[in-house]
C-alpha cells in the first residue's frame, strides 16, 4: 500500500512537471480558431521537414490533422487532441482523437499526426461513422522516416497513411491501435 502511494505522488510530480515543461494547458475544448492557427503551423513544419506531403496532400481526398495530441500514463494511460479535416487546404469539419491503455508504461508525451485519405471510401467512412475506431475499417498505413522515402504520388495504394510529428516528452512507443476519432462542433 505505501509503496502504491510513494508511485502515485512520484507520477502526480513527473505529471505537473512534464506538463509545465511542454506548455500543455488544462483540458479545455480548443476554439475553431485556435484549432485552425494549430493545423496552419503543423501543415507548414510537416511541409517543410517532409517535402513530399504537400504532393501527398494534393492527391488525398482529405487530411485529417492533430497537431497537438497529449499522451500521458503511469500504468494506465490515456490521450486526447482535436484537429480538422481538409480537403483541398479548406478545413470542412473538426474531430478530436481519444484513446486510454493499460499496461507498462509511465510517461507524458505530446505530439502531432495527420492521416492522409487517399481513396473515397476511406473518407466516407470517417464521414459515416459515428466515431471511427481505428484498427476498424479502412487500412491504415503509420509512416516511419524511413518508408517515407519511398512514398510518392504514384506509389500510394493505401487507404489511409499517417503521420507522427513534433515529439515531445518521454513515453514508449506510439501507436493507434484503440484509438476513436470522433466528429465534433465548433
Amino acid at each position: 500500500m505505501r509503496m502504491t502511494k510513494c508511485f502515485l505522488t512520484l507520477f502526480i510530480v513527473l505529471a505537473v512537471g512534464g506538463m509545465q515543461l511542454m506548455n500543455v494547458r488544462p483540458a479545455a475544448a480548443a476554439s475553431a480558431a485556435e484549432i485552425e492557427r494549430s493545423v496552419n503551423s503543423a501543415v507548414k513544419k510537416l511541409a517543410a521537414k517532409n517535402p513530399w506531403t504537400k504532393d501527398l496532400a494534393d492527391k488525398a481526398k482529405g487530411v485529417l490533422i492533430f497537431p497537438n495530441v497529449v499522451k500521458g500514463g503511469f500504468m494506465v494511460g490515456g490521450q486526447y487532441g482535436e484537429g480538422a479535416l481538409r480537403k483541398h487546404s479548406k478545413t470542412v469539419a473538426y474531430y478530436n482523437t481519444v484513446s486510454a491503455s493499460y499496461g507498462l508504461q509511465a510517461g507524458l508525451q505530446k505530439y502531432g499526426y495527420a492521416l492522409f485519405f487517399m481513396t473515397d471510401s476511406a473518407l466516407d467512412y470517417l464521414n459515416r461513422s459515428d466515431g471511427w475506431e481505428l484498427g476498424t475499417g479502412p487500412s491504415v498505413v503509420i509512416v516511419d522516416k524511413g518508408m517515407a522515402g519511398g512514398i510518392s504520388t504514384t506509389t500510394a495504394s493505401s487507404d489511409v497513411y499517417a503521420f507522427f510529428f513534433d515529439q515531445q516528452g518521454l513515453m514508449a512507443g506510439l501507436g493507434l491501435q484503440g484509438t476513436k476519432i470522433t466528429k465534433i462542433k465548433k
